[in-house]
């Protein structure tokens, strides 16, 4: 036997006996599947679609379940009630970020999505403050929204009617956005650095949602042994930080704490205050990681709703008229503003539904219970893996009356006013939700209107519009065409 065989032999057989030792449940853990040995429930849960997977096994088990995936075990919390009742009336429990060896090696709790303890709390605090003073949910952020939903528009109008891919061009102009906010610039959308950030972002994205990572989370030293797409994960993390660090250092030598431009600078500031906190939490690795987790956030959601909304009105030209009905009733030739969407509850129910439709984080970043509760009759330790599941919530009967349909009217009431529905929590709820959701609520809204003020969207002659999403962490649409045929 040649030695790489005696290693993965060896390899094995700790797995095995660490295994045998995990093997049983506390008293009283919620129930589930029966796992194999080493690889849990792999064969029995759709590793690339987990959150599908879950909602079969809420039937079988209940609300509170939970399975195993490799050696870890998760709890799943099935349903907006269940959901609520942990991330709200439970939110201290279960606001923790577990234990992932792929996020751990280049995130280390630094940052804001994937820490624990003081370093969250003082991240997020920072973060909250620091966008709302850089203009999130002011008049300052929606006047950047709208010139570059304007500069969207004119991208589409070169195409002249003709089929294009709207990925990169709608990706850039989102990201243009918190761009603004990190940094105070604005890329062109064919200028190569962002090109290239757009890209290593979006490969990350879809191997992210890789069985191959959750392979490694389960198994990560024989995983770093093998070849796979957490190596390809690992090298685009790299290059991400080294452009993040070599953008902050410059911007350090330029900074004057007493006009501060931007979100880097708010944190350089941080950094030259002489206190405790300073040196703690405001240092280069934070700041790395942060502006990594807002740049890929405040790109990645935002964008991919927006071509699930251009998709869908390629879908249900009915609706798409609808739409351009209200926007040519209430806004006309005007540009679109924010005041405008109380006066437009078919648009608003729309913007809505593609969000609930095209759900986007169906098991949310998953949370861990930081200490031992007992949670709705359960035992559950501390530690413990947990998915809230959000796509049971926007998929509950009880809630949305025709749930695997696209159907505005869920927020509509017979009058045709919009109604708000408390089951909607596409950005999840508690201590951990989107730290960036107004800012969110209002690209769309104002990129959608504007697009549809100026176009028409129909598919290419002959094309299958496939309304099921591709593989990824989150759930995109699969690649599409479209014609942008101007209105005006």
């Amino acid at each position: 036997m040649d030695l790489v065989t005696v290693l993965l032999s060896i390899v094995v057989i700790l797995f095995l006996a660490k295994t045998l030792m995990q093997n049983g449940n506390p008293k009283n853990f919620p129930p589930g599947p029966t796992p194999l040995p080493i690889i849990g429930n792999a064969l029995t849960i759709d590793m690339s679609k987990p959150h599908k997977t879950f909602m079969e096994l809420a039937k079988t088990y209940g609300p509170v379940f939970s399975v195993q995936i490799g050696m870890t075990k998760a709890v799943v919390l099935s349903g907006y009630e269940v959901v609520k009742d942990a991330l709200i009336n439970h939110a201290d429990v279960f606001s923790n970020r577990p234990h992932a060896p792929v996020t751990a090696k280049f995130s280390k709790n630094n940052g804001v999505i994937f820490s624990n303890g003081e370093n969250w709390k003082v991240m997020r605090r920072f973060t909250l403050s620091t966008l709302r003073d850089y203009g999130m949910g002011k008049r300052t952020i929606e006047e950047k929204i709208t010139e570059e939903a304007q500069c969207l528009v004119q991208k589409f109008r070169s195409y002249e009617g003709k089929p294009f891919d709207n990925l990169t061009s709608i990706n850039a102009a989102v990201a243009n956005i918190i761009v603004a906010i990190l940094l105070s610039h604005r890329y062109d959308y064919e200028d190569p650095t962002i090109q290239r950030l757009m890209s290593l972002i979006n490969e990350n994205i879809r191997l992210f949602g890789s069985p191959w990572v959750r392979m490694y989370n389960s198994f990560p030293t024989l995983m770093d042994w093998l070849p796979g797409p957490h190596r390809t994960i690992f090298e685009n993390i790299r290059e991400f930080q080294a452009f993040i660090r070599a953008t902050f250092t410059k911007q350090k030598k330029e900074l004057d704490v007493n006009d501060q431009r931007n979100l880097v600078d708010a944190f350089l500031a941080k950094q030259q205050e002489g206190k405790q906190e300073s040196t703690e939490f405001y240092h280069n690795d934070n700041l790395t990681v942060l502006v990594g987790n807002l740049f890929a956030a405040g790109m990645e959601t935002t964008s991919t709703t927006l071509r699930w909304g251009l998709l869908l009105m390629m879908k249900y030209p009915e609706i798409q008229q609808k739409v351009h009905d209200e926007i040519d009733k209430v806004i006309g030739s005007a540009q679109p503003q924010m005041e405008h969407r109380k006066q437009m509850p078919y648009t608003d129910a729309v913007v809505h539904e593609i969000q609930r439709f095209g759900d986007i984080a169906p098991t949310s970043v998953p949370h861990a219970t930081s200490e031992d509760v007992t949670f709705r009759g359960f035992f559950i330790p501390k530690g413990t893996i947990i998915f809230p599941s959000l796509h049971s919530t926007l998929r509950e009967k009880t809630y949305f009356a025709k749930p695997d349909e696209f159907y505005p009217e869920h927020f509509l009431d017979p009058k045709g006013n919009f109604k708000k529905n408390e089951a909607f929590i596409p950005f999840s709820i508690g201590k951990r939700s989107c730290a960036g959701e107004t800012l969110a609520k209002m690209e769309l809204f104002l990129f959608f209107t504007t697009l549809l003020q100026n176009f028409t969207f129909k598919p290419v002659p002959g094309a299958k519009l496939d309304l099921s999403p591709a593989l990824g962490s989150t759930n995109p649409p699969k690649p599409f065409e479209i014609r942008a045929i101007s209105r005006s």
